[in-house]
């Protein structure tokens, strides 16, 4: 007994479409968030409400830490690795990948 192979269904062009607007409209969003955050990460360590926040008064001992420039630095490099992101997505999104 011969079995023969069913005949191969040509797929539909809309099977075959990436659905790229939705992805493209993720990516755009994702990059406002990225440099959003990353801006603020970048200025908020250097602003004067810095010094305003609850864990200062829960907890005074940390105020000697808070105040450090090198935490304030890695808060900030934070940021640049946000902003650096947001500049990759930037790329990739004019590049229409």
């Amino acid at each position: 007994m011969r079995v023969t192979p069913e005949p191969f269904l040509a797929e539909t062009p809309a099977a075959e479409v990436q659905p790229r607007k939705p992805r493209r409209l993720l990516r755009a969003v994702l990059v406002l968030f990225t440099v959003g955050v990353g801006l603020f990460l970048v200025m908020f360590p250097w602003s004067d409400s810095w010094n305003l926040n609850y864990l200062q008064e829960l907890i005074p001992g940390l105020q000697n830490y808070w105040d450090e420039p090198s935490l304030r630095g890695g808060v900030m490099g934070l940021g640049l690795v946000n902003l650096y992101v947001a500049g990759l997505q930037i790329v990739q999104l004019l590049r229409g990948k």
